[in-house]
């Protein structure tokens, strides 16, 4: 087989771009396959969706040149965790981090969903290794002794040497290799919305743990409006989101509580199950996961695209360094190194956000006694704060090469 293509990534979410990216500036060629019109993503207005990139991540973008094309971020300079009950008020025990204690500057950055997207798609547009098929989805792959055939829904065939998903928890990737998921949902969906606020609120990311769910509020650009993240049992959240703006703004006010002042609705409002789903493998014969098609996780600590991006630094690394030295990309002995290397980390968080949520997420009084002296502790400890702020950042030991901001 003559391959059109080195890799060929299914999804052109976020994960996909960014990969394609590094490859590339590898000196590979990548065709993405995109199922959703790029235009009409990337000139979206404002909705309120945006992620918390972790100083790694932003390091990565910055390598891989879509940072300076990220037209608004918001740095995130402090953060508050605390329990707390409707009405009644965060816990006088909290744990708080502040960027000032680390040297390398803010733990992260909020993004809105249009700008990254945008940065991304111009960014692909200006690197010539790169084909965007917008429109398409992968309806079929035939994996081979050197590369892979894909067949889209067009009915168009592309042979490559290596099919990375990116396609998601419901990874059609994935299911058409044979690889099985483990996993469980939580009862809960996540109510996702923007606000506008009366007071500045400082760059400061704030985490309520309520009994039915956690509550985040992530700072966005300008200093009046931030992003919400709110967790309810999924009866409740289906009653919470059939309501009126009016109404909805009702319930969300006694969670939210009064610190920015006077508060009203400023996106669109948004639901989606909360669930954890792992691959039991992120390899299969000339297949790759990445991202959510390999590990879907809690949102407790708005780690899912750092995550991904932890995926993206390192596969793209074990690929670009098996094509230096001339060995095949998509061999066996290739793709197991990102396997080993990503597979225990990323599963490990996984399940570690999962016991958090289940800890936090109820309204057991020894519980919520032990949990907040927890944070109290940890918060009255500079040296274990700290250590959880470099975690938090991203800032492990084996980072792959782009996520310590160094080429790939």
């Amino acid at each position: 087989m003559t391959p059109e293509t080195d890799i060929l990534i299914a999804g052109g979410g976020l994960n996909g771009p960014a990969l394609a990216l590094a490859l590339a500036q590898g000196g590979l060629s990548v065709t993405v396959v995109d199922s959703r019109p790029a235009p009409q993503r990337a000139e979206a207005g404002f909705d309120g969706r945006a992620y918390a990139l972790a100083l790694a991540s932003k390091r990565l973008l910055m390598a891989t040149g879509v940072w300076p094309r990220i037209d608004s971020f918001q740095p995130i300079l402090k953060i508050k965790a605390s329990d707390g009950i409707a009405g009644q008020g965060p816990s006088p025990f909290f744990l708080g981090f502040d960027s000032a204690e680390l040297e390398e500057g803010p733990m992260g950055y909020m993004v809105e969903d249009r700008h990254l997207y945008a940065a991304f798609l111009t960014a692909m547009q200006a690197e010539p290794r790169i084909t965007l098929l917008s429109g398409e989805t992968v309806v079929a792959q035939t994996p081979g002794p050197q590369g892979i055939s894909v067949t889209l829904a067009s009915g168009r065939e592309i042979s490559a040497r290596l099919l990375v998903g990116c396609d998601g928890r419901q990874s059609g990737t994935a299911a058409r290799a044979g690889i099985r998921r483990t996993g469980w949902g939580y009862g809960q969906t996540a109510l996702v919305t923007a606000i506008r606020h009366e007071k500045n609120h400082e760059g400061t990311a704030h985490q309520f743990f309520m009994p039915a769910g956690p509550l985040a509020i992530l700072p966005l650009a300008g200093g009046h409006h931030s992003s919400i993240v709110w967790s309810e049992t999924d009866a409740t959240a289906r009653a919470i989101q059939a309501l009126d703006d009016a109404a909805y703004l009702e319930v969300l006010r006694p969670r939210f509580g009064d610190f920015l002042g006077q508060i009203e609705l400023a996106g669109a409002r948004f639901t989606y199950p909360l669930n954890l789903t792992l691959a039991n493998h992120f390899i299969a014969p000339r297949v790759a996961l990445v991202g959510d098609a390999a590990h879907g996780v809690h949102p407790i600590a708005g780690q899912g695209l750092n995550l991904g991006l932890r995926d993206v630094g390192a596969l793209a690394q074990v690929v670009v360094d098996a094509h230096r030295r001339g060995d095949d990309i998509g061999s066996p002995v290739t793709l197991e190194g990102y396997q080993q290397w990503r597979r225990f980390d990323s599963t490990t968080l996984a399940l570690g956000m999962d016991t958090v949520n289940r800890l936090f997420s109820n309204n057991n009084p020894l519980l919520r006694l032990g949990r907040d002296l927890g944070l109290g502790v940890v918060n009255a400890l500079p040296g274990l704060r700290r250590g959880f702020m470099r975690q938090a950042a991203g800032l492990s030991d084996d980072l792959p090469r782009l996520l310590a901001g160094r080429p790939i």
